[in-house]
């Protein structure tokens, strides 16, 4: 099989498809590797070190595109990439489909097979192929909340650690999964002031176990929700549905409690934000002001370490890139029912029930899509 991986074109996005390990490890395997030119340089990754593992270097991302017979990328393809795509071809990637319509619509027309590596699954109920990022983008919202809670960003002006004699600030977290357990993990070492909102009881318990008393863990409810956010200096959002838009927990009635110079964090933005008041930014311009309540919606959060995540990333997604370059795509997917269960795109066809639901279309299950090919 011929693997194209074009370099990533969305704003400040330097990571990319697979290291040099990664191309190794497929070209070990049997298959061709193409590589776009300087893909990976902006984090370390020369062209000389794709060559040397077995890699062919390509001018243009139309060549890629036109010539592969799979593409590995990391974001969601743009609309011109979308139009690059064929038939057949197989797209593997973020894609975040359920708040963008507009890419739907494209890869739907392009008859590729689309899998989203945010809906693969495991046998232990987890999405590893969203987790490496998820560590990244939850460690990250600390540093990036930290930084915008500075009154020269616009902030209230506090340290999240305070110093002797003075509280550290307060930060709540929205969400108990590996998003927010890592949030929690930055935020615990720097000294703040800890709270993690979470339904299941169960995971609560673990965390409390976990942290050892060195955060609270409060039960979500609407009550909870109203008495935190109005004490909250940081605030990040770390819930998540698989594959679905996310829940808009945190109300604009919420927002304008808050303290002047406060910060929220949404990282559920890709999935279209849990903050009444998010819209989607990058890492040129990451923040915006709503009444006094400063935001951060930068929808690439694990760009901005573009290195360890693109070395996080192909880690996780290897052994699914093998599965499906030595099987071709049918196969693979037959053979396991995780990696189908990020087929969200197929032959024109919305083969994941959530997007399908939100965005109005008919939904075909994977397993019937995939009999068509």
């Amino acid at each position: 099989m011929i693997i194209g991986v074009p370099k990533e074109i969305k704003n400040h996005e330097y990571r990319i498809g697979l290291t040099p390990a990664g191309v190794n490890e497929l070209t070990v395997n049997g298959h061709e590797v193409i590589v776009e030119n300087n893909g990976g340089e902006s984090i370390g990754f020369e062209n000389e070190q794709y060559i040397a593992a077995g890699a062919k270097i390509i001018n243009t991302a139309a060549e890629i595109f036109a010539t592969a017979d799979m593409i590995i990328k990391v974001k969601e393809p743009q609309p011109g990439e979308c139009k690059m795509l064929r038939p057949g071809q197989i797209l593997f990637t973020y894609l975040h489909l359920a708040p963008d319509a507009k890419q739907t619509e494209l890869l739907v027309a392009s008859g590729a097979t689309c899998i989203a590596y945010e809906t693969v699954t495991s046998a232990q109920g987890g999405l590893p192929l969203l987790a490496p990022m998820s560590e990244v983008a939850g460690r990250m919202s600390i540093q990036a909340g930290a930084h915008a809670l500075e009154k020269a960003q616009g902030g209230l002006g506090a340290l999240l650690g305070g110093v002797p004699g003075v509280a550290p600030a307060k930060v709540l977290i929205i969400g108990g999964g590996v998003v927010g357990t890592q949030a929690a993990r930055m935020a615990v070492g720097m000294g703040a002031d800890v709270t993690i909102l979470d339904r299941s009881l169960p995971r609560l318990r673990q965390l409390d176990t976990e942290f050892d008393g060195r955060l609270k863990t409060v039960y979500s409810t609407a009550d909870a929700m109203d008495q935190l956010i109005v004490e909250a200096d940081l605030v990040i959002g770390a819930v998540l549905i698989p594959g679905a838009a996310a829940p808009k927990l945190v109300t604009r009635a919420h927002i304008r409690m808050m303290k002047k110079g406060a910060v929220v964090v949404d990282v559920a933005i890709d999935q279209g934000g849990c903050f009444e008041t998010s819209k989607a930014t990058t890492h040129q311009d990451p923040t915006y002001v709503v009444d006094d309540v400063v935001h951060y919606c930068v929808a690439n959060m694990p760009g901005g370490v573009a290195r360890t995540s693109t070395m996080a990333l192909t880690n996780a997604t290897m052994p699914f890139a093998v599965m499906l370059a030595n099987k071709g795509a049918k196969q693979a997917m037959l053979d396991n029912v995780h990696l189908m269960n990020g087929l969200n795109v197929l032959g024109g066809k919305i083969t994941y029930q959530p997007v399908a639901e939100v965005l109005g279309y008919e939904y075909v299950p994977p397993e019937v899509a995939i009999a068509t090919l």
